[in-house]
């Protein structure tokens, strides 16, 4: 996973001489692949490149590698630059010279999942490498989820930034704000079902859905045992069937199966029962292999593929795909830290 984000990583020398971002999709071949899913939207993102900060972030306190720290910079000084001057974020540049989409649908501002992940990649920065800059970013972008409406799988990030920064005496309030933030996702429901939004029908995607697991993280730490109990019977209807069957759907990607195993081992951690054996069958998803005798997981390449469809997984191996495997196999992207520094674009800063 770590080397498929290394081969991914591409300097934005707009962005500063150590910047660094990742192509957001590349094909069988390992050629960098244009979003435009939404119209054209460009070649790297903030989405992708501040949750690679986090898991960098992650990983460099647990091997204190310098190619890791290099990296994990590289992608902070991208996240930074794509800051407007009124705190918010813009997602997507067009190109590797770095303009900036500032008008599309999946770039623009707003209280979306690229503002609250890169409020997420800043804290970690800052806890991580006490970057002011990072922490100066932060200060900037979170007064608007504090004052502005999101939906419940946005929220549900606000929350984990939220939860971070409790003892943050610049974050007035905290406590009370991110206990606002939890109430709201737990109100997001239909019968025990969580949702992701108030407009959502029927069964919930998985894609970015990992209410339960926030929901315990904010009970725990704000010690309200209803939070929890909204978390154990969503997961109960919703997430326990579908890792029972495997995620049999038509399309699975590993950002539904990420976020599926992050709040089984939530639970798992405050209950034990049988979500410990429930999040380890979410994860044997990744070594699944179709019919053409493709995995999901190549472990030999260190490549995740985009998802399956039909049985079939695909040939195309994105950041998002990668970046959240090694969320959800840890300990698998710490162990190729070595191969992945390796292959990185060479340090050109002196």
């Amino acid at each position: 996973m770590l080397r498929q984000l290394a081969r991914l990583t591409r300097p934005v020398p707009a962005a500063g001489p150590s910047a660094l971002a990742l192509a957001v999709y590349s094909d069988p071949s390992g050629e960098p692949v244009t979003a435009k899913e939404s119209g054209y939207e460009g070649v790297a993102c903030v989405d992708d490149a501040a949750r690679a900060l986090d898991v960098l972030c992650s990983v460099w306190t647990r091997t204190r590698d310098p190619g890791i720290e290099r990296w994990a910079r590289g992608m902070l000084e991208f996240v930074l630059w794509m800051q407007g001057d009124d705190g918010r974020w813009w997602n997507f540049i067009y190109d590797w010279n770095g303009p900036r989409n500032e008008t599309g649908v999946t770039s623009s501002t707003g209280e979306n999942f690229w503002h609250a992940r890169a409020l997420s990649g800043v804290t970690s920065a800052w806890f991580t490498f006490a970057d002011e800059r990072a922490l100066v970013a932060l200060r900037r972008g979170i007064d608007h989820p504090v004052k502005q409406p999101a939906p419940a799988d946005v929220r549900a990030l606000h929350v984990l930034v939220g939860l971070r920064l409790l003892d943050d005496r610049s974050f007035e309030h905290g406590g009370e704000i991110v206990h606002r933030w939890a109430r709201e996702i737990s109100g997001c429901r239909e019968g025990d079902v969580l949702m992701n939004n108030p407009d959502e029908r029927g069964e919930p995607h998985l894609w970015a859905h990992m209410q339960e697991g926030v929901l315990v993280e904010a009970g725990r730490a704000l010690d309200d045992d209803a939070l929890v109990d909204v978390a154990r019977a969503s997961a109960r209807s919703l997430l326990v069937p579908i890792v029972s069957d495997g995620f049999d759907r038509p399309s699975v990607t590993p950002y539904d199966v990420a976020c599926s195993t992050y709040s089984l081992d939530r639970l798992a951690d405050i209950d034990g029962d049988d979500w410990p054996e429930l999040a380890t069958r979410a994860r044997q998803w990744f070594d699944h292999v179709d019919e053409t005798g493709r995995a999901i997981y190549d472990r030999h390449a260190g490549r995740v593929a985009d998802g399956i469809d039909d049985g079939r997984v695909s040939g195309n191996s994105g950041a998002e795909a990668n970046v959240v495997a090694a969320e959800a196999l840890f300990e698998d992207a710490v162990g190729s830290v070595t191969e992945a520094v390796a292959l990185l674009p060479p340090d050109t800063t002196g």
